[in-house]
């Protein structure tokens, strides 16, 4: 994510063989659902390199806005260059993924479509625990594939965040993780992960769902 964008310039070079500016600590930055504003600070510099890009939105986002953010981010309607990546919640993304999907055919825009089911079911429980339920990452990711497919189109990638290790800060998976286990080990100092077990749980659904 490019956040800070003191960092982000600091680490930006222009390439005399290319042409063009580029944000040289990663091959794609991407903005952040907050920091999307399309007359905001961050949308402006993303605007400035040539690295190919993604951009958050949510269930917030209108449909001027994103409009906005396809034409100020890939105006010339590169090919590889935008990535939307949907992170809508499982109660939103059905009636709002088809809204976005038929705003950017409608723009002709060419864009890889990645969903990001984690941030839209976040969640603080009453003992002030911030976590997430791995049934609906994972039936926000499922209706993610379906809803692509049956408007014609693809799911290009997935964005998760997870760990190797075996942490307790997700809800679920096949051992059933509650409440009461996330105390044994629950380590992140910003969002909650998926561990190890969960992870591969996660993937072997996704492989699932690619062979249906």
């Amino acid at each position: 994510e490019g956040l800070n964008l003191y960092y982000e310039q600091a680490q930006t070079r222009f390439l005399k063989h290319r042409g063009a500016w580029y944000n040289l600590t990663t091959h794609c930055p991407w903005i952040g659902a907050r920091t999307a504003a399309t007359d905001g600070a961050h949308v402006e510099y993303f605007r400035g390199i040539a690295n190919p890009v993604g951009v958050k939105i949510g269930p917030a986002v209108t449909a001027d806005e994103l409009r906005e953010l396809i034409r100020v981010l890939n105006p010339e309607n590169v090919p590889g260059r935008l990535t939307l990546i949907h992170r809508l919640g499982t109660e939103r993304i059905d009636g709002k993924l088809q809204e976005f999907i038929e705003i950017v055919r409608a723009e002709k825009a060419t864009v890889l479509w990645m969903c990001d089911p984690m941030h839209g079911n976040t969640e603080v429980l009453q003992s002030g625990i911030k976590t997430r339920r791995f049934d609906r990452i994972l039936a926000e990711l499922s209706l993610a594939f379906d809803i692509h497919r049956e408007l014609g189109g693809h799911l290009g990638g997935v964005h998760f965040e997870l760990t190797g290790d075996d942490v307790t800060e997700c809800l679920g998976g096949a051992r059933g993780l509650d409440e009461v286990g996330l105390e044994r080990a629950y380590r992140t100092q910003v969002d909650p992960r998926l561990n190890y077990e969960q992870a591969l749980e996660m993937a072997m659904a996704i492989v699932r769902k690619l062979r249906g």
